[in-house]
């Protein structure tokens, strides 16, 4: 049996909530029932007190294979109760067993799928539950599904050509900052006595004394440092998980100098690609426009496609609206223009974030180029202040002494 956490309303109107262990949701709503109570909200109950087990993340490869494998059972005549029963019992993966029986759960108690997978937002993102609905209600839920897949797989390897392209630029990075923080902290100290002299006298170079006050500095408050950099990072990505903090980032994001560029290409590709998919498959263009709108994963290329929406439902084309946002580079609404008269944008869509796919890979290998020299540089220049620094007072004190 498991533990779930129930809110009801009783008779009388009185919201009451509580712990019943069952079998299953439907059994707690059973019971719930038969207590005179009218279940508003039934979920597993969290593990309370401490515990060893930790709860393992369903990453994007696992959780395309289910959707691969829950779409070839559809797309076989599989009901989807049954599909969702042999994937619980074929899958490894303590956590994806558990979100997939409450999935069948909801199901058989008339939830859509969609509903179902919305109800854990941690698992499947915003994206993924937006296709899977236009795919229910337009009634090709196997080929949506097939679609998530494939494209939570060119995500992950995308993700995948990136961490491979700055493992090495992150290594230099991490190796240099580890060398010039113990120079500083451990090496530079060992020098304070044979400068005090010079310090007194006046005569110490400004880069040595600046080097020896960061040294103390570092030495005496370095921890409360580390720790109010790690507080500043988490509050920063706290705000940027915001709606208004993630609004201003993927503002910003687009007008970065060489990181700018990939991010609004990356946007437009998925965009488009999500766009061409559903009216490919006979979803209406304010619907598919909506729904693509969140694919985008930038929050202002997203509002701007609503806006387009909005005109588009006036009586206007698709491309006069979106041209005006002046986010999407000019040859994309060349194109999309064109194959609107062509009546061939499903296709043309798809094709162009094939090309943009290629443009962001090559961007990506271009701006790894420009890292690791930028890299060497900064990591190299700090390392030569410490030792300068350190040696521009002994080469005055042999000078003096000649």
């Amino acid at each position: 049996m498991q533990e779930f956490a129930y809110t009801a309303r009783t008779l009388t109107g009185q919201d009451v909530d509580g712990l019943i262990a069952a079998d299953s949701r439907g059994d707690v709503m059973a019971i719930l029932t038969e207590r005179s109570l009218f279940p508003l909200d039934v979920i597993p109950a969290k593990a309370s007190g401490f515990s060893l087990k930790l709860n393992r993340r369903i990453n994007a490869e696992l959780l395309a294979n289910t959707l691969t494998q829950l779409a070839d059972l559809l797309a076989n005549g599989v009901p989807l109760l049954q599909a969702l029963s042999v994937l619980i019992q074929q899958t490894p993966h303590e956590r994806m067993q558990a979100v997939l029986s409450d999935i069948r759960s909801r199901i058989s108690e008339g939830a859509q799928l969609y509903e179902a997978m919305g109800a854990h937002g941690d698992v499947f993102n915003d994206l993924t539950i937006s296709i899977v609905r236009a795919g229910t209600e337009g009634a090709f839920l196997e080929e949506s599904l097939q679609q998530t897949a494939e494209f939570l797989e060119r995500t992950e390897e995308l993700k995948a050509k990136v961490k491979g392209a700055m493992a090495y630029p992150a290594f230099l990075a991490a190796a240099g900052s580890i060398v010039t923080i113990v120079l500083i902290v451990f090496f530079v100290p060992k020098f304070s006595d044979l400068f005090a002299q010079l310090e007194r006298k006046g005569t110490l170079p400004g880069a040595t004394v600046a080097l020896l006050w960061l040294s103390d500095f570092l030495g005496r408050f370095g921890i409360l440092v580390a720790m109010a950099l790690a507080g500043m990072v988490y509050g920063v990505r706290k705000w940027t998980a915001s709606p208004g903090g993630r609004e201003i980032v993927d503002g910003y994001k687009t007008k970065v100098p060489v990181f700018g560029p990939i991010f609004l290409n990356g946007a437009t590709s998925r965009f488009c690609r999500i766009l061409g998919t559903l009216l490919r498959n006979g979803v209406p263009i304010l619907k598919a426009l909506n729904i693509s709108s969140d694919s985008s994963g930038n929050v202002v290329l997203g509002r701007a496609i609503q806006e387009s929406a909005k005109n588009i439902s006036a009586g206007e084309s698709l491309s006069g609206p979106l041209s005006k946002c002046g986010l999407l580079p000019p040859n994309v609404m060349a194109m999309i223009s064109i194959a609107e008269e062509a009546n061939n944008l499903e296709n043309v869509l798809n094709n162009i974030a094939d090309n943009i796919d290629k443009k962001v890979a090559r961007q990506l290998d271009t701006m790894v180029r420009l890292i690791e020299p930028a890299l060497l540089m900064v990591m190299g220049s700090a390392v030569l202040f410490v030792i300068v620094a350190l040696l521009l007072p002994v080469f005055e004190m042999s000078t003096s002494m000649s």
